[in-house]
């Protein structure tokens, strides 16, 4: 009996091996990314992933969240490559060992989106920090995304610029994302700060307007960071490569270029062009 028992061990541990070995074969076919929401939320995403998958190497697992929410799941682990736009926290996150590298390959641009009455009298000034100013001294509703990404961050520096900050009362903390930020917004009639292509996206069903844009600080730089493999043995490497070099290939650059172009009259992404940042 005891010798059978131990052939049965063996060969059930042998088998509880191998089906562990075939688990983390097929995980290792998933590349964990986490990005920012304004990627997912013009649609691009959606295209790019499912042309990556269509490589059929690996399959693209997207968690959309803010910028300082991505760089979270990087530092413990949970991603294996980061798309972000927060400089600010990307740069430290590299340094202290979390990211194996940082490439800056995309921008867009902010803009300042309010009511169509205009009630603190933004509407043609192209500073960003005169117009943060007037709806600091107009008393105006701003709706911030509140959640520490990379819009939130951006909000809070151009804040700091301006050397204003709101009442309590005049500021709503939506802790949402960035399209579900502009329809409380919308809903509130108050201000706030978009990326353009998330507002273009979704202009149809808002009655917000644009009412200041153009100013180099409303610059939104966007960095691919694959996570450094010594936070974690689950990172899959080789995935967070290949989605790595597929972003920065020709076919995309071409494709985020050229999104949704046509639809809206104007360029939403723009890859950066020559050398690319690296950190």
């Amino acid at each position: 009996m005891t010798k059978k028992y131990s052939v049965f061990l063996f060969l059930f541990l042998l088998t509880g091996l191998f089906f562990n070995q075939h688990l983390e074969a097929q995980k290792n076919k998933t590349v964990i990314l986490a990005t920012t929401t304004s990627v997912q939320d013009t649609g691009l995403l959606d295209v790019l992933a499912e042309l990556f998958n269509k490589k059929g190497e690996y399959t693209l697992k997207p968690i959309a969240v803010g910028s300082g929410q991505a760089m979270q799941l990087g530092r413990q682990g949970e991603a294996d490559i980061l798309l972000v736009h927060s400089p600010e926290d990307e740069i430290p996150f590299v340094r202290e060992g979390f990211g194996a590298m940082r490439t800056t390959f995309m921008h867009n641009e902010f803009v300042l989106t309010g009511p169509p009455s205009d009630p603190a009298n933004v509407k043609g000034v192209q500073s960003i920090k005169e117009a943060f100013k007037k709806v600091c001294s107009g008393k105006s509703l701003f709706v911030s995304r509140g959640d520490n990404s990379g819009t939130h961050k951006k909000e809070l520096s151009l804040w700091k610029n301006a050397d204003c900050t709101p009442a309590k009362g005049n500021y709503l903390e939506a802790g949402q994302g960035m399209a579900q930020t502009l329809r409380i917004a919308d809903e509130k009639l108050g201000y706030c700060l978009a990326d353009r292509a998330t507002y273009l996206t979704l202009q149809k069903t808002l009655q917000l307007i644009i009412v200041s844009e153009g100013d180099p600080l409303l610059k939104n730089f966007y960095s691919l960071i694959p996570v450094n493999p010594k936070v974690s043995s689950k990172i899959n490497v080789p995935g967070a490569k290949a989605f790595y070099d597929f972003m920065l290939s020709r076919e995309v650059r071409e494709i985020i270029d050229t999104f949704k172009k046509d639809k809206f009259g104007q360029q939403l992404f723009f890859t950066e062009k020559g050398v690319y940042e690296l950190h």
